[in-house]
């Protein structure tokens, strides 16, 4: 398969010009060849990814999560991520989580919130077990003692910043602060940044239609 061709579907979903200034998404190792035989597709390029990828024969590894500094020893295997651009996507992270809810995005909210505005309230708690198919230890924070929600916002990844930024029922992200809660009128529950994410990789499967093999992953929480 011809890289370039690889990348401009990439690129063509989620353009790097949106990424973050402080992001480095793009190629984090690029070599000169042209095709790539195999790829492997991950949400963190980790030590144990990158010994998975030696292992099957990759010669290419496609990540959500950037890698801010590179140890010498990965430097053979092309590398290749796309962060808050892919954020920021339509389509892209927070839009999967929706969509494996069963649920569709009604308008955005900033370039990383997405607005679910529901036809009819859900209860609660069945908004709850929807998400724990998806992040069986998630934590929440019920502050008003709401049994409805109609509004949900979702940010995928480490959305606690948006939280009071939103008219929302419901805030749905993947990293909360004790601070930030603690006397919140919302509901806010925190399915983890490893579960509100990891359903990307088959996504970025999906952009290229190159079918690869998928990094066997874990939340680094017990």
């Amino acid at each position: 398969m011809n890289k370039q061709e690889l990348i401009l579907k990439l690129e063509a979903f989620a353009p790097n010009e949106i990424q973050e200034p402080w992001d480095c998404s793009g190629w984090i190792i690029e070599h000169n060849n042209l095709e790539i035989n195999k790829i492997m597709y991950a949400l963190t390029i980790t030590e144990s990814v990158y010994n998975q990828a030696k292992e099957n024969n990759c010669d290419l590894i496609i990540s959500h999560h950037p890698l801010f500094s590179v140890p010498l020893k990965y430097r053979d295997i092309q590398m290749y991520c796309a962060h808050t651009n892919l954020d920021k996507a339509d389509g892209g992270t927070t839009d999967t989580l929706i969509e494996k809810l069963g649920l569709k995005p009604t308008k955005k909210e900033n370039d990383f919130v997405r607005i679910v505005e529901l036809e009819h309230p859900m209860l609660l708690n069945d908004l709850i077990s929807k998400l724990k198919l998806i992040s069986p230890k998630l934590r929440y924070v019920n502050n008003k003692n709401v049994n409805e929600v109609k509004v949900i916002g979702f940010c995928a990844g480490s959305g606690s910043e948006f939280l009071e930024g939103t008219e929302t029922d419901c805030f749905i992200t993947g990293d909360l602060k004790y601070h930030t809660v603690c006397e919140t009128n919302k509901v806010v529950i925190d399915i983890g940044h490893f579960e509100s994410e990891v359903l990307i990789k088959e996504k970025l499967e999906q952009i290229t239609g190159i079918k690869g093999v998928m990094a066997d992953e874990k939340s680094p929480f017990m």
